[in-house]
């Protein structure tokens, strides 16, 4: 598979043909793009390592095994944490029209991930359209793009520079199990204005936006092969049962039944 060095701000200026391209990199350090947006769509996700993606007012964090999908035109802006390895197709406004029209997040599938890394390898020319065999291809990412469950499973960042930096230190580490009081005085911030805000701004309490912080990291977990009960302790949960309990309340299944669905 070809390699290319690429950030988020990153695309190409090709015309209407191909219908669409998709480009790979490998980052060692974290990457990330300013606010921009681009007349072609965009599906973007990472095979290793998480993502936080702006657009509008809000920022989700997306694991591995999610993909977030930009209709065309939408304002957005991106950022890796930690080292990274990800994908991402831009396809014509024209072949948008049938696609979701709100940026969303999807569930990716085996089939999916296997064309985009078959496209990735494509040498394409500028305005020529894709042979018969790689439209094949294109057509079957346009389908899962298409077809894919809607995952509403974002991880909203606060925009108080102290709440976002408390969001980034469990980001980097969900197992940490300071307290809130504890985490106010790390983050030079009243315990009151911290409670108050992170609902405000984030939609969810302090305790259920850790949890659900942890919950994101499980899935990547899981798509990594690691055994649930190492997840339940590497994330702080006092045991494996207590980890698959708010996972089956969290998913409707426990982490064992979500893994064979991948």
């Amino acid at each position: 598979m070809k390699e290319r060095k690429i950030g988020l701000h990153e695309f190409l200026d090709f015309p209407a043909h191909p219908v669409l391209f998709a480009v790979t990199g490998n980052h060692d350090s974290e990457l990330s793009s300013r606010v921009h947006q681009h007349a072609r769509g965009q599906l973007f996700g990472s095979l290793r390592g998480l993502l936080s993606v702006g657009v509008e007012d809000a920022v989700w964090i997306v694991p591995a095994i999610h993909a977030v999908w930009l209709p065309p035109n939408t304002l957005h802006s991106g950022q890796s944490h930690g080292p990274f390895h990800g994908w991402s197709v831009y396809v014509d406004e024209a072949a948008c029209a049938d696609l979701p029209q709100q940026a969303c997040t999807l569930r990716t599938s085996g089939l999916l991930r296997e064309a985009v890394l078959r496209a990735c390898s494509w040498d394409l020319i500028p305005a020529v359209p894709l042979p018969d065999a790689q439209a094949h291809i294109a057509a079957v990412i346009l389908d899962e793009i298409r077809d894919l469950p809607i995952e509403p499973f974002g991880l909203p960042l606060p925009q108080d520079p102290r709440l976002q930096r408390i969001a980034r230190a469990l980001i980097a580490d969900p197992s940490d199990n300071k307290g809130m009081e504890q985490w106010a005085d790390w983050a030079a911030v009243s315990q009151r204005t911290l409670s108050r805000r992170f609902v405000t701004e984030t939609g969810f309490n302090f305790t259920a936006w850790r949890q659900r912080a942890r919950l994101m990291r499980s899935l990547e977990m899981l798509a990594a092969g690691v055994p649930v009960a190492n997840i339940a302790y590497d994330l702080g949960y006092s045991s494996p049962s207590a980890f698959i309990s708010l996972f089956r309340r969290s998913f409707g299944q426990t982490p064992a039944n979500y893994r064979n669905q991948l």
